[in-house]
Protein backbone atom coordinates (compact mmCIF):
# COMPACT_ATOMS: atom_id res chain seq x y z
CA UNK A 1 0.00 0.00 0.00
CA UNK A 2 1.43 3.08 -0.73
CA UNK A 3 0.41 6.96 0.43
CA UNK A 4 0.07 9.86 -1.30
CA UNK A 5 -1.40 13.28 -0.91
CA UNK A 6 -2.66 15.02 -3.88
CA UNK A 7 -2.93 18.88 -3.76
CA UNK A 8 -6.24 20.36 -2.48
CA UNK A 9 -7.63 16.83 -0.52
CA UNK A 10 -7.12 15.42 2.47
CA UNK A 11 -5.20 12.11 3.05
CA UNK A 12 -6.18 8.74 0.94
CA UNK A 13 -4.33 5.27 0.75
CA UNK A 14 -5.11 3.00 -2.46
CA UNK A 15 -3.70 -0.22 -3.45
CA UNK A 16 -1.10 -0.18 -5.77
CA UNK A 17 -3.62 -0.60 -8.71
CA UNK A 18 -6.83 1.55 -8.56
CA UNK A 19 -9.15 1.47 -11.48
CA UNK A 20 -11.69 4.53 -12.00
CA UNK A 21 -14.72 4.24 -14.78
CA UNK A 22 -15.64 7.49 -16.16
CA UNK A 23 -18.41 7.74 -18.50
CA UNK A 24 -18.93 10.52 -20.90
CA UNK A 25 -14.84 10.31 -21.81
CA UNK A 26 -15.48 12.38 -24.99
CA UNK A 27 -17.40 15.58 -23.33
CA UNK A 28 -15.66 18.29 -21.95
CA UNK A 29 -15.39 17.14 -18.21
CA UNK A 30 -14.73 13.61 -19.33
CA UNK A 31 -11.90 14.68 -21.65
CA UNK A 32 -10.37 16.83 -18.52
CA UNK A 33 -10.83 14.08 -16.62
CA UNK A 34 -8.50 11.88 -18.41
CA UNK A 35 -6.38 14.98 -18.26
CA UNK A 36 -6.20 15.50 -14.84
CA UNK A 37 -2.71 14.49 -12.51
CA UNK A 38 -4.47 10.86 -10.80
CA UNK A 39 -1.89 9.41 -8.49
CA UNK A 40 0.76 6.67 -9.99
CA UNK A 41 -1.84 3.26 -9.70
CA UNK A 42 -4.52 4.93 -11.19
CA UNK A 43 -6.33 3.31 -14.32
CA UNK A 44 -8.99 5.50 -15.74
CA UNK A 45 -11.31 3.54 -18.29
CA UNK A 46 -13.23 5.41 -20.57
CA UNK A 47 -15.26 3.16 -23.02
CA UNK A 48 -16.96 4.23 -26.26
CA UNK A 49 -20.63 3.61 -25.96
CA UNK A 50 -20.32 0.91 -28.01
CA UNK A 51 -18.25 -0.97 -24.82
CA UNK A 52 -20.58 0.57 -22.81
CA UNK A 53 -24.52 1.81 -23.51
CA UNK A 54 -25.78 3.40 -20.06
CA UNK A 55 -29.00 2.92 -21.48
CA UNK A 56 -28.77 -0.88 -21.52
CA UNK A 57 -28.98 -2.47 -18.71
CA UNK A 58 -27.11 -5.67 -19.86
CA UNK A 59 -24.29 -3.99 -21.54
CA UNK A 60 -23.82 -1.90 -17.94
CA UNK A 61 -23.86 -5.74 -16.50
CA UNK A 62 -21.36 -6.83 -18.71
CA UNK A 63 -19.10 -4.19 -18.85
CA UNK A 64 -18.60 -5.04 -14.78
CA UNK A 65 -18.43 -8.25 -15.15
CA UNK A 66 -15.32 -8.13 -17.26
CA UNK A 67 -13.73 -5.05 -15.95
CA UNK A 68 -12.20 -5.01 -12.64
CA UNK A 69 -13.59 -1.15 -11.44
CA UNK A 70 -13.29 0.61 -7.51
CA UNK A 71 -15.15 3.78 -8.79
CA UNK A 72 -17.69 5.27 -10.94
CA UNK A 73 -17.43 8.81 -12.67
CA UNK A 74 -20.62 9.71 -14.10
CA UNK A 75 -20.05 12.64 -16.55
CA UNK A 76 -22.57 11.38 -19.75
CA UNK A 77 -24.93 13.64 -20.44
CA UNK A 78 -27.39 14.75 -22.61
CA UNK A 79 -26.29 18.34 -22.65
CA UNK A 80 -29.06 19.79 -25.31
CA UNK A 81 -30.97 21.98 -23.63
CA UNK A 82 -33.02 22.92 -26.53
CA UNK A 83 -33.77 19.72 -28.03
CA UNK A 84 -34.52 18.14 -25.16
CA UNK A 85 -37.74 19.87 -25.10
CA UNK A 86 -39.17 17.89 -27.99
CA UNK A 87 -36.72 14.90 -27.95
CA UNK A 88 -37.78 14.18 -24.44
CA UNK A 89 -37.43 10.21 -24.09
CA UNK A 90 -34.16 10.79 -25.54
CA UNK A 91 -33.36 12.99 -22.93
CA UNK A 92 -34.67 10.84 -19.94
CA UNK A 93 -32.64 7.57 -20.98
CA UNK A 94 -29.34 9.36 -21.08
CA UNK A 95 -29.78 11.65 -17.83
CA UNK A 96 -31.85 9.24 -15.79
CA UNK A 97 -32.17 5.97 -16.74
CA UNK A 98 -28.07 5.75 -17.70
CA UNK A 99 -27.53 6.98 -13.99
CA UNK A 100 -30.22 4.79 -12.36
CA UNK A 101 -28.51 1.95 -13.81
CA UNK A 102 -24.88 2.93 -12.78
CA UNK A 103 -26.36 3.24 -9.01
CA UNK A 104 -27.41 -0.40 -8.62
CA UNK A 105 -24.21 -1.54 -10.67
CA UNK A 106 -22.16 0.13 -8.20
CA UNK A 107 -24.50 -0.39 -4.97
CA UNK A 108 -24.61 -4.11 -5.47
CA UNK A 109 -20.50 -4.15 -6.14
CA UNK A 110 -20.14 -1.49 -2.41
CA UNK A 111 -18.05 0.84 -5.68
CA UNK A 112 -18.53 4.51 -4.79
CA UNK A 113 -20.70 6.92 -7.65
CA UNK A 114 -19.82 10.36 -8.31
CA UNK A 115 -22.61 11.99 -10.37
CA UNK A 116 -22.62 14.92 -12.16
CA UNK A 117 -25.75 17.19 -12.28
CA UNK A 118 -26.74 21.21 -12.76
CA UNK A 119 -28.19 24.42 -12.19
CA UNK A 120 -31.26 23.61 -14.35
CA UNK A 121 -32.58 21.28 -11.50
CA UNK A 122 -33.50 25.26 -9.61
CA UNK A 123 -36.01 27.40 -11.16
CA UNK A 124 -33.83 30.76 -10.99
CA UNK A 125 -36.58 32.63 -9.08
CA UNK A 126 -33.95 32.64 -6.28
CA UNK A 127 -32.16 36.35 -5.56
CA UNK A 128 -29.22 35.20 -3.57
CA UNK A 129 -26.81 31.50 -4.97
CA UNK A 130 -28.69 28.49 -4.41
CA UNK A 131 -27.62 26.24 -1.45
CA UNK A 132 -28.01 22.50 -2.03
CA UNK A 133 -30.54 22.07 0.63
CA UNK A 134 -32.91 24.58 -1.77
CA UNK A 135 -36.01 23.17 -3.01
CA UNK A 136 -35.60 22.41 -6.88
CA UNK A 137 -38.09 23.26 -9.44
CA UNK A 138 -36.84 23.42 -12.90
CA UNK A 139 -38.86 24.48 -15.41
CA UNK A 140 -37.77 22.39 -18.88
CA UNK A 141 -37.05 19.21 -19.92
CA UNK A 142 -33.62 19.25 -19.62
CA UNK A 143 -33.10 20.35 -15.84
CA UNK A 144 -35.85 17.51 -15.35
CA UNK A 145 -34.23 14.92 -16.64
CA UNK A 146 -31.29 15.70 -14.70
CA UNK A 147 -33.05 15.64 -11.21
CA UNK A 148 -34.74 12.60 -12.18
CA UNK A 149 -30.48 11.37 -12.24
CA UNK A 150 -30.01 12.86 -9.32
CA UNK A 151 -32.21 10.86 -7.24
CA UNK A 152 -31.74 7.72 -9.03
CA UNK A 153 -28.27 8.34 -7.90
CA UNK A 154 -29.00 9.13 -4.22
CA UNK A 155 -31.59 6.54 -3.81
CA UNK A 156 -29.91 3.98 -5.33
CA UNK A 157 -26.45 4.19 -3.88
CA UNK A 158 -25.94 5.53 -0.65
CA UNK A 159 -22.30 5.43 -1.55
CA UNK A 160 -22.83 8.37 -4.02
CA UNK A 161 -22.10 11.67 -4.51
CA UNK A 162 -23.67 14.62 -7.04
CA UNK A 163 -21.86 17.64 -8.10
CA UNK A 164 -24.11 20.00 -9.35
CA UNK A 165 -22.19 22.34 -11.89
CA UNK A 166 -23.06 25.05 -13.89
CA UNK A 167 -21.67 27.15 -17.15
CA UNK A 168 -18.96 24.94 -17.87
CA UNK A 169 -16.31 26.49 -20.46
CA UNK A 170 -13.27 24.23 -22.02
CA UNK A 171 -11.12 24.60 -25.05
CA UNK A 172 -12.92 21.06 -26.29
CA UNK A 173 -16.15 20.28 -27.38
CA UNK A 174 -18.89 22.26 -28.33
CA UNK A 175 -19.37 25.43 -25.16
CA UNK A 176 -20.31 29.21 -24.57
CA UNK A 177 -16.65 30.63 -24.91
CA UNK A 178 -16.03 28.37 -28.72
CA UNK A 179 -19.49 29.91 -29.35
CA UNK A 180 -18.67 33.66 -29.09
CA UNK A 181 -15.03 33.22 -30.59
CA UNK A 182 -15.98 31.39 -33.67
CA UNK A 183 -19.06 34.10 -34.10
CA UNK A 184 -16.96 36.96 -33.72
CA UNK A 185 -14.88 35.86 -36.67
CA UNK A 186 -17.37 37.10 -38.72
CA UNK A 187 -19.57 39.69 -36.68
CA UNK A 188 -18.48 42.89 -35.31
CA UNK A 189 -21.22 43.13 -33.54
CA UNK A 190 -22.73 40.22 -30.92
CA UNK A 191 -26.19 40.67 -29.16
CA UNK A 192 -26.26 38.38 -25.91
CA UNK A 193 -28.22 38.26 -23.09
CA UNK A 194 -27.39 40.09 -19.88
CA UNK A 195 -30.22 39.40 -17.46
CA UNK A 196 -29.31 35.93 -16.30
CA UNK A 197 -26.43 35.39 -13.98
CA UNK A 198 -24.47 32.61 -13.19
CA UNK A 199 -21.17 31.10 -12.01
CA UNK A 200 -18.75 30.50 -15.44
CA UNK A 201 -16.61 27.37 -14.63
CA UNK A 202 -13.87 25.16 -15.68
CA UNK A 203 -14.34 21.70 -16.96
CA UNK A 204 -10.33 21.53 -15.74
CA UNK A 205 -11.64 22.64 -12.27
CA UNK A 206 -14.72 20.51 -12.03
CA UNK A 207 -12.60 17.44 -13.21
CA UNK A 208 -10.11 18.40 -10.27
CA UNK A 209 -12.79 18.40 -7.84
CA UNK A 210 -14.29 15.18 -9.01
CA UNK A 211 -10.62 13.54 -8.61
CA UNK A 212 -10.27 15.03 -5.00
CA UNK A 213 -13.79 13.57 -4.25
CA UNK A 214 -13.98 10.31 -5.45
CA UNK A 215 -10.05 9.27 -4.30
CA UNK A 216 -11.54 9.85 -0.61
CA UNK A 217 -14.33 8.26 -1.63
CA UNK A 218 -12.51 5.15 -2.72
CA UNK A 219 -9.78 5.37 0.57
CA UNK A 220 -12.50 6.51 3.64
CA UNK A 221 -15.88 4.61 3.48
CA UNK A 222 -17.26 6.89 5.80
CA UNK A 223 -16.57 9.77 2.90
CA UNK A 224 -19.04 12.41 3.05
CA UNK A 225 -21.89 11.88 0.50
CA UNK A 226 -24.77 13.46 -1.12
CA UNK A 227 -25.62 16.59 -2.96
CA UNK A 228 -22.53 19.08 -3.78
CA UNK A 229 -22.29 22.47 -5.86
CA UNK A 230 -19.45 23.29 -7.41
CA UNK A 231 -18.80 26.25 -9.55
CA UNK A 232 -15.52 29.06 -10.17
CA UNK A 233 -15.59 31.56 -7.63
CA UNK A 234 -17.39 34.98 -8.49
CA UNK A 235 -20.75 35.55 -10.91
CA UNK A 236 -21.18 36.96 -14.20
CA UNK A 237 -24.38 37.36 -16.72
CA UNK A 238 -23.64 35.65 -20.46
CA UNK A 239 -22.70 39.27 -22.07
CA UNK A 240 -20.16 39.98 -19.14
CA UNK A 241 -18.56 36.69 -19.76
CA UNK A 242 -18.49 37.30 -23.48
CA UNK A 243 -16.83 40.70 -22.58
CA UNK A 244 -14.29 38.82 -20.63
CA UNK A 245 -13.61 36.12 -23.50
CA UNK A 246 -12.78 38.92 -26.25
CA UNK A 247 -10.59 40.73 -24.05
CA UNK A 248 -8.34 37.66 -23.50
CA UNK A 249 -8.74 37.11 -27.26
CA UNK A 250 -7.99 40.52 -28.02
CA UNK A 251 -4.85 40.62 -25.80
CA UNK A 252 -3.22 37.72 -28.05
CA UNK A 253 -4.22 39.33 -31.31
CA UNK A 254 -7.20 37.05 -31.67
CA UNK A 255 -10.86 37.95 -32.72
CA UNK A 256 -13.12 40.38 -31.14
CA UNK A 257 -16.70 41.93 -31.19
CA UNK A 258 -18.48 44.46 -29.30
CA UNK A 259 -21.09 43.02 -27.36
CA UNK A 260 -24.11 44.48 -26.93
CA UNK A 261 -26.85 43.34 -23.67
CA UNK A 262 -30.06 42.46 -24.56
CA UNK A 263 -33.06 40.86 -22.65
CA UNK A 264 -33.50 37.19 -22.42
CA UNK A 265 -37.21 38.09 -24.31
CA UNK A 266 -34.94 39.20 -27.18
CA UNK A 267 -33.40 35.80 -27.56
CA UNK A 268 -36.38 33.42 -26.97
CA UNK A 269 -35.40 29.85 -27.00
CA UNK A 270 -37.21 26.43 -27.08
CA UNK A 271 -36.27 25.73 -23.52
CA UNK A 272 -36.43 28.54 -20.57
CA UNK A 273 -33.18 29.36 -19.03
CA UNK A 274 -32.88 29.86 -15.46
CA UNK A 275 -32.53 33.78 -14.57
CA UNK A 276 -30.06 32.93 -11.45
CA UNK A 277 -27.49 30.16 -11.98
CA UNK A 278 -25.87 31.06 -8.87
CA UNK A 279 -24.55 28.17 -7.00
CA UNK A 280 -23.23 28.29 -3.68
CA UNK A 281 -20.09 26.17 -2.70
CA UNK A 282 -19.51 26.54 0.77
CA UNK A 283 -20.62 22.44 1.35
CA UNK A 284 -17.85 21.41 -0.54
CA UNK A 285 -15.25 23.36 0.73
CA UNK A 286 -16.30 22.11 4.42
CA UNK A 287 -16.35 18.87 3.66
CA UNK A 288 -14.40 18.13 0.95
CA UNK A 289 -11.76 21.07 1.94
CA UNK A 290 -12.54 22.21 -2.14
CA UNK A 291 -12.32 25.86 -2.64
CA UNK A 292 -12.67 26.97 -6.35
CA UNK A 293 -10.75 30.06 -7.89
CA UNK A 294 -12.22 33.18 -9.71
CA UNK A 295 -14.24 32.27 -12.74
CA UNK A 296 -11.85 35.21 -14.45
CA UNK A 297 -8.68 32.86 -13.47
CA UNK A 298 -10.22 29.80 -15.15
CA UNK A 299 -11.30 32.03 -18.40
CA UNK A 300 -7.89 33.32 -18.64
CA UNK A 301 -6.45 29.95 -18.65
CA UNK A 302 -8.76 28.59 -20.97
CA UNK A 303 -8.12 31.22 -23.98
CA UNK A 304 -4.06 30.71 -23.01
CA UNK A 305 -4.59 27.02 -23.74
CA UNK A 306 -6.46 28.00 -27.32
CA UNK A 307 -3.92 30.47 -28.21
CA UNK A 308 -1.38 28.53 -27.50
CA UNK A 309 -2.41 24.98 -28.98
CA UNK A 310 -4.31 26.66 -31.87
CA UNK A 311 -7.66 24.36 -30.68
CA UNK A 312 -10.21 25.59 -33.00
CA UNK A 313 -13.48 27.62 -32.20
Amino acid sequence: MGATRPKGSAWFVMADQTHILITGGAGQVGLELQRAAWPAGVVLHAPTRDALDLTDASSVRAYFDRQPIDAVINSAAWTAVDKAETEVAAAFAANAMGPALLADVTRDRGLPLAQISTDYVFDGEKTEPYAEEDPVGPIGVYGASKLAGELAVRRGNPRSVVLRTAWVLSPHRANFLKTMLRLAADRPLLRVVDDQRGCPTSATDIAEALRTIVLRMISDKAAPTGVYHFVNDGEATWAELAREIFRHSALSGGVSAEVEGILSEQYPTPARRPRNSRLSTHKLAADYGIRPRSWEHAVSDIMKEINQQGVGA
